[in-house]
């Protein structure tokens, strides 16, 4: 490829974005070592997630009944459970389940709660009075509550798991978001988009919803844990993802009563799984809201 002094030039801009992020990413290491341990313990569970076909040593849907409730051994490094399915394979291919529920959850809750919190802070008046009225009384119930109602209207399955667990979040969402946008509503640049005559569709999209981002952001990372647990609780209680599904939740409903003495390993795994995976997400939601928030962020 030819040098010319244009291609020059784009490497000589791109090399310093490329310098700054790498020093961002160094410095949030290095003044939030929780939140990299976080990072560390979501990356690699995206990483298990996305190759779980290849470290699985067996599939996670075979059942083996010569090796039903096998204890940990050199060919189950993890056990078996009542099926004779390996654990670490169940576990391997749950990351999976776990990460689609807790993303595709936080991904629906943080659009609709953003764009209800942007909108009524917006319009105000008796549309922000109205909206807001709405969102107490999705306040007023708990939130497994709530996803075991909308569990119980839509039916079980992954699709209507991720809705319920969605719903809790929009309201969390719009609350956080409409009291950042009521602040950038009075902003200048704001005024001046109305006086342009730019319609309330541009003013909200393109002036208002990117000010808020950083907590919408933040409550976004802090609630996939929160909907990690959530999914887990719903299947363990036979109402989320159902058989033979690789699900970490399933996997605890399996280690049921009869099986905490004989196979304790069937309960103990998956739920150090768990465990971990909510504290990562809780470890990086932490961290990035003392970073991104002015009022905590340290010199």
């Amino acid at each position: 490829m030819a040098v010319t002094p244009q291609t020059v030039e784009e490497l000589t801009r791109a090399e310093p974005r490329r310098a700054g992020w790498i020093g961002a990413v160094l410095d949030f290491i290095r003044q939030r070592p929780l939140g990299a341990i976080g990072g560390g313990i979501i990356l690699v569970m995206v990483a298990v997630a996305a190759t779980a076909g290849l470290l699985a040593p067996y599939n996670p849907l075979e059942n083996d009944y010569a090796a039903m409730l096998s204890a940990p051994n050199r060919d189950h490094w993890l056990g078996t459970d009542a099926h004779g399915r390996d654990v670490l394979t169940r576990i391997l291919y749950g990351s999976r389940t776990a990460l689609m529920v807790g993303l595709g959850a936080s991904l629906i809750g943080a659009v609709f709660g953003a764009l209800i919190g942007v909108g009524s802070a917006y319009f105000g008046g008796r549309v922000d009075l109205v909206v807001q009225r709405i969102m107490d009384v999705f306040f007023a119930f708990p939130v497994i509550i709530l996803a075991l109602a909308v569990v119980a209207i839509l039916g079980t399955g992954v699709g209507n798991v991720i809705l319920a667990i969605a719903t809790p979040m929009v309201p969390r969402c719009a609350r956080v978001v409409r009291s950042s946008a009521l602040a950038v509503r009075e902003m200048p640049y704001v005024d001046a988009a109305r006086a342009a005559g730019f319609g309330h569709r541009r003013i909200i999209l393109r002036h208002m919803l990117p000010n808020v981002m950083a907590p919408l952001l933040i409550m976004a990372t802090a609630f996939l844990g929160e909907a990690i647990l959530l999914e887990s609780s719903l299947s363990f209680l036979g109402l989320g993802v159902q058989e033979p599904t690789a699900a970490w939740g399933l996997m605890l409903r399996g280690a049921a009563v009869e099986f905490a003495e004989s196979a304790p390993w069937m309960a103990i795994f998956p739920g150090l799984a768990i465990s971990l995976a909510v504290f990562g997400f809780n470890l990086l939601g932490d961290s990035l809201r003392d970073a991104l928030d002015p009022r905590l962020r340290t010199q």
